[in-house]
């Protein structure tokens, strides 16, 4: 967790995301709020950057997606205006869920707890949707494929992020069949990571023995709690950069 200070003010803490630019990132605006400049999208990329994303990016903008969640969860904490970096992030994730075949996730995820695949009967999935939200990519390359089963699927959302992506994530899921409660979905209180500390305890209180767990997330705290909290039995699967 960084904590954010203005001046000698603590406000809160936020989770820096694994990708080149984070800290680089975090430490301008920072810069730029404390001098009373004006923060947009252009405070974090180019010009030409801004360009580019208007277009499919090979892996699916990963690492810039996590820039404006990180940035808008800054917004939200010192309290300026975040509204072009979600239009910005919507539009990404949109030009790149077009382009899902391009973003094989099966050749992203990681088995972390040990050297060599276990054999196994079960595949259970947990989905933290506010951080990694390309529906169809989840779909077409792994719940699909592994045959995951709905019961087995498990996902949270914090309030903020239901109220603002729930459309665009149930008009992803229409395609599907399915919507949020398809699956073992939980609407969480508000709070700082109150949707990962769901699905970890989730799946503590499951025991899963002898079954592969992908565990869909960026961030690295929730990637070695669940490690943590797995048994030897299972394979662990996480999402690479």
């Amino acid at each position: 967790m960084q904590k954010v200070f203005v001046g000698h003010n603590y406000v809160g803490s936020i989770t820096l995301p694994e990708t080149r630019d984070s800290k680089q990132i975090f430490q301008r605006v920072l810069k730029v709020y404390a001098s009373r400049e004006s923060l947009s999208v252009r405070t974090i990329f180019s010009a030409n950057r801004l360009a580019q994303l208007k277009n499919y990016q090979k892996g699916g903008a990963r690492e810039e997606l996590e820039n404006l969640s990180m940035y808008i969860e800054l917004g939200k904490l010192l309290g300026f205006t975040t509204t072009d970096a979600r239009h910005l992030k919507n539009s990404i994730e949109l030009i790149n869920d077009t382009a899902h075949t391009h973003f094989n996730i099966t050749k992203r995820v990681t088995l972390i707890n040990k050297k060599h695949k276990s054999k196994t009967d079960k595949s259970y999935l947990f989905w933290d949707i506010e951080n990694f939200s390309n529906i169809s990519s989840i779909f077409n390359d792994l719940i699909e494929p592994f045959e995951i089963e709905d019961e087995h699927i498990y996902l949270a959302a914090n309030p903020d992020s239901l109220y603002l992506k729930k459309r665009e994530w149930e008009a992803n899921l229409y395609d599907y069949g399915k919507t949020l409660n398809s699956f073992n979905f939980t609407k969480c209180d508000h709070g700082k990571n109150v949707a990962d500390d769901v699905l970890l305890q989730t799946f503590r209180m499951l025991r899963l023995h002898n079954s592969d767990i992908y565990m869909m997330t960026f961030d690295r705290e929730l990637k070695e709690r669940f490690k943590e909290a797995c048994h030897n039995s299972n394979n662990l699967f996480i999402m690479n950069k």
